[in-house]
């Protein structure tokens, strides 16, 4: 049998919210190089279309239906996703600075390889999400979830990380640098292979519980004046 919504493609299209409503009610859609900036989608079902390479500056996908939609080579600065349901999303080597996920489900969401500094994930919620290469410089992300969790390569430099739970976590490769760890919890956690930034004698109580190395532990001790042969 066959499918009665099979997906289109669509190349080089500059597409409004008229359009963009007609293909919603059609189902599934393939966008290649397209310009979507500024573009209202707010509220559309989305589900499972596909973006590549598109342009969507601006774009506002508020509240939209976005379940297991593909983002592969997008650039969305200050798009607006707020409230968007990402479900089982896949989102790689896009640009989405700036933009806003502000309570936005991102379950089963997977981000690789893509550019979110300044990103807003305030009271964004789900579990499973995946974070893989991804660079988070000076986002927002407090109270998320990493608990054991292995992070690669994570970029969470000037982040707020307030009340966040890296619990068990493991850290390869990543930047907590000048990140606001207000609150956060690193019990269990493998802070190895991670960039703590200066540490001082006073960030100690924040890492209580993980596991860091002869290096960090040393550079915490300098603040005491004491040196480790």
């Amino acid at each position: 049998m066959s499918d009665p919504s099979p997906t289109r493609t669509w190349t080089g299209q500059t597409l409004g919210r008229a359009a963009l409503a007609d293909l919603a009610s059609q189902g599934p859609h393939h966008l290649i190089d397209c310009d979507l900036d500024e573009v209202d989608w707010s509220k559309l079902d989305l589900s499972g279309w596909t973006f590549e390479r598109c342009t969507l500056r601006h774009a506002d996908f508020t509240g939209a239906k976005l379940g297991g939609t593909q983002w592969r080579g997008c650039k969305g600065p200050f798009a607006n996703f707020t409230g968007a349901d990402f479900g089982e999303a896949q989102i790689s080597a896009c640009d989405f600075n700036n933009a806003a996920f502000r309570r936005a489900n991102i379950a089963s969401t997977r981000f690789t390889s893509t550019r979110l500094t300044g990103a807003d994930f305030h009271l964004a919620k789900g579990m499973g999400f995946v974070f893989d290469e991804v660079l988070l410089v000076g986002a927002r992300l407090p109270g998320l979830s990493f608990r054991k969790e292995v992070l690669k390569r994570l970029d969470l430099a000037q982040a707020d990380l307030s009340k966040c739970d890296f619990r068990g976590a493991v850290l390869e490769g990543c930047s907590l640098r000048e990140a606001n760890l207000d609150g956060a919890q690193f019990m269990g956690a493998d802070l190895r292979g991670a960039d703590l930034g200066g540490l001082q004698l006073e960030d100690a109580r924040v890492f209580r519980g993980a596991v860091i190395s002869r290096e960090q532990a040393e550079q915490l001790l300098s603040g005491w004046g004491l040196l480790i042969r």
